[in-house]
């Protein structure tokens, strides 16, 4: 059920603010990126970071996905959650011994190994459990993702990746480390990417690395290019599912690979945000000297991106007739701090105390980086396969 065919009787019933999932169109969107990938032969892990709500993992899991995780809990939770631990990778810059113990008795698929130092730490850990540990390398490859910076990650600025000066040294290690199989490489670049262009210029830099590696005689069997496939959250009910088809068709076309090696992919934002939606009640309206402002329930302790990254949301009033004349308003939440903003200058249908806002592609990275600043309650959810 669509945000806006949501009855207001039923909000009325529940407290806000809420998080408002829209299963069938999460379902949609997984088998559209699931359609795409399968016919490529390519895999897909999902990034348990951006939305690991139990109902929405579970929809994912039954759709056959690996799982992506950056931290020892989110690879129990995706024990927990069903996801086979053939489908596991562990990807972080700071692994602690206990996260990779954790990993090591599960038998995950893979570890993304970001620097020299984790690789050893990794292999004498893996020798006291007397187990082997699969990992897959990760490589900066000083691509620009054109996108805010707080969540670019393969530039050669950022703390992400080995750096191409310490490979020659890594493979070195790698040869060395009896307790440690290199399966393959990999790369990620960044979220929010729209511009397919990015893309093709990672595919460059994955054929330079993959061939480097193999011309010194070390076999590649996985190529895991990340995710960082971006979503319209100016137009979400116009563009609610990504064009899956023109991304994959990138990595089918300038991804040079053999036979035997895999393509894996880790999405995250792609596949949950335009599902999810941040509904929220006026508490209050109040016109200040320069400044016409809708005061909510919900604030940046339950949607964090436009005070972290100034980040865009699409904001709607529910209910609207669109008889009511439009004003401009600063929406912003209960929190005590300025920058507790969702937006400035947007111009809604005229609002009274008792109101319903939606807050727009709020699936991915919502609800996860929610907190209990200023003492708040839990977050609170409604599915749509919950309403009659």
């Amino acid at each position: 059920m669509n945000i806006h065919q949501l009855d207001i009787n039923k909000l009325q019933e529940l407290e806000t603010p809420l998080y408002y999932y829209d299963m069938q169109l999460l379902a949609n969107t997984l088998d559209s990126a699931k359609k795409a990938a399968d016919k490529r032969g390519f895999h897909i892990h999902y990034a348990l970071k951006a939305n690991f709500n139990d109902r929405v993992l579970q929809l994912i899991q039954s759709k056959g996905f690996g799982a992506d995780c950056v931290s020892g809990n989110e690879v129990q939770k995706s024990i927990d959650s069903g996801f086979p631990a053939s489908k596991i990778t562990f990807a972080g810059v700071g692994k602690s011994d206990k996260e990779i113990i954790l990993a090591l008795k599960q038998e995950i698929f893979a570890f993304n190994v970001e620097s020299i130092q984790e690789l050893l730490v990794i292999n004498e850990l893996a020798e006291q459990e007397g187990v082997k540990a699969h990992v897959s390398l990760r490589i900066n490859p000083n691509v620009d993702a054109h996108t805010h910076h707080y969540i670019t990650t393969g530039l050669d600025e950022n703390k992400f990746g080995v750096p191409n000066s310490e490979l020659e040294k890594a493979a070195a290690v790698l040869r060395a480390c009896d307790h440690v199989q290199l399966l393959g490489l990999h790369f990620h670049v960044g979220s929010q990417i729209t511009d397919m262009n990015v893309f093709k210029s990672l595919c460059v830099k994955v054929n330079e690395w993959k061939n480097w590696f193999e011309e010194r005689g070390t076999t590649i069997h996985v190529l895991n290019v990340g995710g960082g496939l971006g979503v319209d959250y100016h137009h979400p009910d116009e563009h609610p599912i990504p064009d899956f088809e023109a991304y994959f068709e990138v990595f089918d076309k300038f991804l040079e690979r053999n036979a035997h090696q895999e393509v894996h992919f880790e999405l995250g934002r792609a596949l949950v945000a335009q599902s999810g939606t941040l509904v929220s009640k006026v508490l209050y309206t109040k016109n200040g000297v320069k400044k016409n402002f809708l005061i909510l329930d919900a604030g940046m302790t339950e949607l964090m991106r436009p005070a972290l990254y100034q980040a865009f949301h699409k904001i709607e009033k529910l209910g609207d007739s669109g008889e009511n004349e439009q004003i401009n308003y600063d929406v912003v939440g209960p929190i005590c701090e300025s920058s507790d903003c969702f937006g400035k200058e947007v111009l809604l249908p005229t609002a009274e105390r008792g109101d319903y806002i939606a807050i727009r592609t709020a699936g991915a990275y919502g609800e996860v980086m929610a907190s209990r600043y200023n003492l708040r309650e839990e977050i609170r959810y409604l599915y749509s396969d919950q309403i009659g």
